[in-house]
């Protein structure tokens, strides 16, 4: 008669465990989900310092468009491969988290290109006389 109010008991701390995993239900990754994140930022930093490094485009612009590029594919790399964001993963929210993040990474790449343009058009000229008297 002892072991059955105690089964109750464990039974409610099997169930407290499984309800404060927080809905885990992919994998943490592995050491190759790992190393093939590590080698895609790799070549994902390294292309575009290439492109801006050698000057392979004439246009400025252009450059600046693929290197952006190159950083939101960065983003989504550690997002899927570090942060292990997935549509199964917690029950679907990190994928609203990946969306809400590249909704704010559109808007910080936009705003700060907004920023810079502005800057460079509205900037008055200086001369090199004029510099060395800047603070």
């Amino acid at each position: 008669m002892s072991s059955q109010p105690h089964a109750p008991a464990q039974e409610d701390a099997a169930n407290t465990h499984h309800a404060h995993s927080h809905g885990h239900e992919a994998g943490h990754g592995s050491f190759r989900g790992y190393m093939i994140g590590f080698g895609l930022s790799i070549i994902l930093t390294a292309i575009p310092f290439a492109l801006v490094m050698s000057g392979v485009f004439d246009s400025k612009l252009l450059t600046a468009v693929l290197v952006m590029a190159f950083a939101v594919a960065q983003i989504i790399v550690h997002m899927i491969f570090f942060l292990h964001m997935n549509p199964r993963s917690e029950g679907g929210w990190t994928m609203m988290a990946l969306i809400f993040t590249l909704v704010l990474v559109a808007i910080t790449l936009a705003g700060s290109l907004w920023v810079m343009h502005h800057l460079n058009t509205n900037m008055m000229p200086m001369s090199p006389d004029m510099m060395k008297n800047m603070p």
